[in-house]
């Protein structure tokens, strides 16, 4: 059980619903209007300047939500649980006994110290409840029902990510221009309502859907003289084990379009 990736799944999982959500109801200023004191978004900002010096050469996530602390996260739902969060992940005192048990798994987990077996199982339970919860809601005012798979959020290397929005399709125009040579890494978070097993897949192109799926969320895509266009695609699909589908042959996707140069 990877402990690690399961509560980072769960804990992005709420960063990207909180900025959903919020940024629906608030604007594009939400964040001044979470509800976490200026010297909390005070601190939020000098960790992002501190990470963007940090990563002069890598990619910093520019959303300040990411650099908030767990307890801001249960501050910032609290404040506003009365609307789409309490729609979506139920009873306030039930959910807020759940943060606080992860925020207690959280710290031996940050410290390298074993949790016991019981405590991985909490831990793996609760992350896959709340990740669970917010599918079924997004599936339910999406598609009416709660049986299909849903893409939490996709992101390359370049620094471009794609996480739902009601009101957005299913794509990232990234405004990059590659060439033969270049690398591009992806990772996809998803989530099925009933907790199946996920497979991943990725097509580039005008190919319809994946051919060859896997069991791991992650990509890598090498540029070749064959993707030269003005305008390229990389498909990013996920599918659970069932032998329906939403669509096609897959239950989500999410499509991130590149230009593609020849080499200088």
């Amino acid at each position: 059980m990877d402990i690690t990736q399961s509560l980072k799944d769960a804990e992005n999982a709420l960063r990207d619903f909180i900025g959903s959500v919020l940024s629906q109801s608030h604007g594009t200023d939400w964040i001044d209007k979470c509800g976490v004191s200026p010297e909390r978004l005070a601190v939020w900002k000098e960790r992002k300047i501190s990470e963007v010096k940090r990563q002069e050469s890598g990619v910093v996530d520019e959303r300040l939500i990411y650099y908030a602390d767990f307890y801001d996260l249960k501050t910032i739902m609290r404040k506003h649980w009365s609307g789409e969060f309490s729609k979506a992940l139920g009873d306030w005192k039930t959910f807020e006994v759940m943060l606080t048990e992860l925020e207690k798994l959280r710290d031996p987990d940050a410290h390298r110290r074993e949790l016991l077996p019981h405590q991985k199982h909490l831990a793996i339970g609760i992350c896959g409840e709340i990740r669970s919860r917010i599918v079924r809601y997004r599936s339910q005012k999406e598609t009416s029902d709660d049986c299909f798979s849903k893409i939490e959020s996709a992101r390359d290397s370049l620094g471009k990510i794609w996480v739902p929005k009601s009101d957005a399709l299913q794509i990232v125009v990234t405004e990059m221009t590659l060439r033969p040579g270049d690398s591009i890494e992806y990772i996809v978070t998803a989530s099925d309502p009933e907790g199946l097993t996920l497979e991943y897949g990725i097509n580039t192109g005008d190919k319809p859907t994946p051919t060859n799926w896997q069991s791991s969320n992650s990509f890598v895509v090498e540029i070749t003289d064959q993707h030269i266009a003005r305008i390229f695609r990389i498909c990013l699909s996920i599918r659970s084990s069932r032998n329906y589908h939403a669509k096609s042959n897959c239950d989500d996707d999410v499509s991130f379009f590149y230009k593609v140069l020849p080499s200088r």
